[in-house]
């Protein structure tokens, strides 16, 4: 007996580990998008509301993904029960590489709107990824430490996020940018870069043909490893089950709200750090690393607090080493690329300080450490807008590590005990990821109207939520529908 449960655990250790990678590489990949802007925009000479169509495509796959996926499982039964999380994970990596390999014909022939369809196809391969991978890793073990787990992998993730704006730019700028001929504008002349290098259609087509390798040996690890299948015995339902259950449909809601005040803060802050202290681009691009980097650094420590450790002790300097690990990474990112002083980034460790504090005063529970961390967001949005200077920067910088939980606890909170409607669920959480597209365009109003500054209060709103689906929303009840 002992044996079997031993040999279970190793198992599921196992299916993490593998899982996890695929965490890594969505997180490293959706970031191309951000070299992809103004690589595309140089090339097709695209305004900004153009360019900024990548993102729109991209992310608006999760949307019509989820929804396609919503309704099969409603009308012949839901596809992941059916087919598995394993396989579902296989099918979600091919469509990934399928669309990495579409750029290479959109480059040679040199249309826009081609980029545009590989990404919207590289969108539904991450769909069918997210709606299999992350319920597959919140049960893959015990329910109470599902939250843990899933910090963990988002932290990879997250990792994926912070490497993914350097190496990229690196592979598409510089280093695959020496091979082919240079690309021309409309009246003929080379497309350079800021930096006066000439860009080419090799600069896409070589690191996305290696993306899309990635993916199908991943593909293949995948179809010859032997995964746990979690959840054999569940009953095929072809109905809208999910949708009797109070705390998933409260938490479509709440993952909304946090996907879209995070791309919301994270979408205005160069410009901010502009009107704030006159900053160029570049120099704010080193910041805003940290409010990203702060994700990382939140959700391993996340992972760690709400892994279940029983002694104290080791759960504390488990947090520290992991918190002075992700730093680590994101501050020599930063330094190698420009030089930067330690002494500029001396706030990011005292809000550091206070995320590792609030983790203690969440004792290891994924619903309260929710809340707690929206109630200081909250605190974090009116200060920056009542403050001025350095202090208004870091304020809104410091959101990054506070929002590292969201997600996961999130998600966990919303599909627990949903049974055979647990994929189903998973679905339309990802399809609440639209909230990256709206609460943006509401901030943008807002600021158009007020000031930049000012538009943050109007994200008090999305915290507020996400504090009550913290205290109360999450609690289980079912609905008649």
């Amino acid at each position: 007996m002992n044996t079997s449960l031993s040999d279970s655990g190793k198992k599921h250790r196992l299916a993490f580990t593998i899982v996890t990678m695929l965490f890594f590489m969505w997180g490293f990949i959706t970031c191309m998008n951000d070299i992809l802007i103004p690589f595309l925009k140089k090339v097709f000479e695209l305004n900004y509301t153009q360019a900024m169509m990548v993102q729109f495509s991209f992310f608006g796959a999760y949307f019509v993904g989820s929804l396609i996926y919503f309704i099969l499982s409603a009308t012949i039964g839901d596809p992941i029960v059916k087919i598995g999380y394993k396989n579902g994970i296989i099918i979600g990596l091919l469509i990934s590489a399928l669309a990495c390999f579409m750029f290479f014909p959109a480059a040679n022939v040199g249309s826009f709107g081609f980029f545009l369809t590989a990404l919207f196809v590289l969108g539904l391969g991450f769909t069918m990824l997210q709606i299999a991978a992350n319920p597959y890793v919140a049960v893959l073990g015990k329910p109470e430490t599902a939250s843990g787990r899933l910090n963990l992998s988002q932290g990879f993730n997250s990792l994926g996020t912070t490497i993914a704006p350097i190496i990229g730019g690196y592979l598409v700028f510089h280093f695959f940018a020496q091979f082919g001929s240079p690309l021309l504008d409309s009246i003929g002349n080379p497309v350079l870069t800021e930096g006066g290098t000439t860009v080419t259609a090799s600069s896409v087509q070589i690191p996305y043909l290696i993306f899309g390798g990635v993916f199908v040996l991943l593909a293949i690890f995948f179809a010859l490893v032997k995964l746990p299948r979690i959840n054999e015995s569940v009953k095929i339902t072809s109905n809208i089950g999910a949708l009797k259950h109070r705390h998933l449909l409260l938490g479509i809601i709440a993952i909304f709200m946090y996907v879209g005040a995070e791309v919301a803060i994270g979408s205005s802050l160069i410009n901010y750090m502009n009107e704030l202290l006159s900053f160029s681009e570049m120099e704010a691009k080193s910041f805003l690393a940290f409010y990203w980097g702060g994700a990382m650094i939140g959700r391993f420590i996340g992972a760690i607090s709400l892994s279940g450790i029983s002694s104290k002790t080791k759960m504390y300097l488990g947090m520290i080493a992991a918190a002075i690990l992700a730093f680590t990474v994101i501050y020599g990112s930063v330094y190698i690329e420009n030089g930067m002083e330690f002494g500029r980034i001396k706030w990011f460790l005292l809000f550091m300080a206070l995320n590792f504090l609030a983790f203690m005063i969440g004792k290891s529970k994924a619903n309260r450490t929710l809340w707690i961390f929206s109630f200081i967001i909250i605190a974090l949005l009116i200060t920056t807008v009542s403050s001025s200077g350095l202090m208004a920067m870091w304020a809104v910088i410091g959101i990054g590590l506070f929002n590292s939980i969201m997600w996961s606890n999130i998600f966990t909170l919303a599909i627990d005990n949903l049974k055979e409607y647990t994929s189903q669920g998973s679905s339309l959480l990802v399809m609440a990821i639209l909230g990256g597209a709206i609460i943006p365009l509401i901030q943008g109003a807002f600021a158009d109207h007020f000031s930049l500054q000012n538009s943050f209060l109007i994200l008090i709103i999305p915290y507020l939520y996400l504090a009550y689906y913290g205290i109360s929303g999450y609690k289980q009840k079912t609905l008649s529908v």
